[in-house]
């Protein structure tokens, strides 16, 4: 752990030196260079993880396609929220809006004697295993993914944003960033308010943010894979996950003969949630994907990046 650590520290610090802290100083905001800093690692990051979409997802969508790509307009449209994501857009948006209002919080917080809870501080000896500190915030922020995932599955207001992602009908390894910003916001303050009451290490919330996405992609490629009858229960695969966007059975469940939200397959990395919570399924099927009223009805969920975005503020507000 330390020394992988250390090797992307390095490539960081090369990567800031070269390209964001000269043009920090071009701007004239040397007083943000220590904030550019950790900027640079979520950049270093975003590249990371598209340059092994590009190199080994991509292959393995091109190996074994599930379907026919017919639409790539719409996967352009993904490729889109992708890039906003991985090369920094959201998260310098969100630096010059909530994050000043959570540093106030917690400074507040703390000032009123409210310190970080260390999670990895409850068992003796632990803080001095780094992999398996790591493996237990892993864990945690998995389940935080599950309980998450499965809310906006749960709630008419969530579902009104977070179903902009169910509505790609062609699913790819773009198509893990299709959401809608409100409902990207949404969680993204939700996992900084856990990082902090845990007490996740900076470089460790990184890794787990890294893994977590690479492996998001994944899922969501056009890639005929599943991982066996044992490793199906061990980490998601692309079928599982696949089944999740399924037409009409991966967010439906049926109750008192009426369709109602809810459906299976929420994990995000360990299907063991959806096993302890009762919500897996394991079928081997790989079934087109959207959402029933888009296909059955012709519900409209935009064509457009910013079609989508203000069609799914008009669900949320109940006009769409």
């Amino acid at each position: 752990m330390e020394y992988l650590l250390n090797l992307f520290s390095n490539a960081q610090q090369a990567l800031f030196e070269a390209l964001v802290q000269p043009l920090i100083f071009a701007m004239g905001l040397t007083n943000f260079l220590e904030d550019g800093y950790t900027a640079t690692g979520w950049l270093l990051v975003g590249l990371l993880q598209l340059l092994v979409m590009l190199t080994v997802i991509g292959r393995l969508q091109r190996w074994r396609p599930v379907e026919a790509v017919t639409d790539r307009s719409a996967i352009r449209v993904d490729v889109i929220y992708t890039l906003i994501q991985q090369l920094g857009i959201f998260r310098l948006a969100i630096f010059f809006t909530l994050t000043p209002l959570f540093d106030e919080l917690f400074g507040m917080l703390r000032m009123a004697g409210w310190t970080t809870w260390h999670l990895d501080g409850l068992i003796p000896g632990l803080t001095h295993l780094p992999w398996v500190s790591f493996l237990l915030y892993l864990l945690v922020m998995d389940f935080a993914n599950y309980v998450i995932h499965r809310s906006q599955h749960q709630f008419e207001w969530w579902w009104a944003l977070h179903s902009l992602h169910h509505s790609q009908r062609q699913m790819t390894m773009w198509t893990d960033n299709r959401n809608h910003l409100l409902d990207d916001v949404v969680r993204e303050c939700l996992f900084v308010i856990l990082a902090q009451i845990i007490g996740i290490p900076p470089g460790q919330y990184v890794a787990i943010v890294a893994i977590t996405q690479i492996l998001e992609n994944l899922q969501h490629a056009n890639v005929r894979l599943w991982f066996g009858h044992v490793g199906e229960r061990l980490v998601v695969s692309p079928r599982f996950h696949r089944l999740h966007h399924s037409i009409g059975a991966g967010h439906e469940s049926i109750s008192d003969g009426k369709t109602v939200l809810g459906g299976h397959n929420f994990s995000v990395l360990f299907p063991w949630w959806d096993m302890l919570f009762g919500t897996a399924n394991f079928e081997k099927r790989f079934d087109a994907t959207g959402i029933r009223d888009q296909v059955e009805q012709g519900r409209d969920y935009g064509t457009g990046f910013w079609n989508q975005q203000w069609l799914g503020l008009k669900r949320l507000a109940g006009r769409a």
